[in-house]
């Protein structure tokens, strides 16, 4: 696939898909004979990883070292614990989503029952 139906695919700019590529965030894109990036299905399989985690909250530089070492071949460990530090953070963020939630639902509640006694 070419970066422009990549991007279409993921509904990631190219300049995004390049910077992704130059800090090391997705393994380089094997290049055709010309230059011109084709992504195959394991550069397309990073990508669309990559997008889920970012769009979870996931830091980049977490991501980086995760990609570098998997490029090696190296680290197994910390590869796990990259993963399981960041399901950490997002768990945690999740449950204050899920306190905040429920703070809101009851001062909605208030409210409903403040406009009840009013009419």
């Amino acid at each position: 696939m070419t970066i422009g139906e990549v991007s279409n695919k993921f509904k990631i700019t190219t300049d995004t898909l390049r910077y992704y590529e130059r800090i090391g965030l997705i393994p380089p894109v094997p290049r055709k004979k010309n230059g011109i990036r084709d992504y195959d299905e394991t550069a397309c399989g990073w990508v669309s990883f990559v997008k889920c985690m970012r769009a979870a909250g996931v830091q980049i530089e977490a991501l980086i070292e995760y990609v570098t070492l998997m490029q090696a071949n190296t680290g197994l460990e910390r590869r796990k614990n990259i993963l399981v530090e960041q399901r950490a953070r997002l768990q945690s963020q999740m449950e204050h989503l899920r306190s905040t939630i429920e703070r809101l639902d009851y001062k909605i509640e208030h409210y409903k029952e403040l406009m009840l006694k009013q009419n």
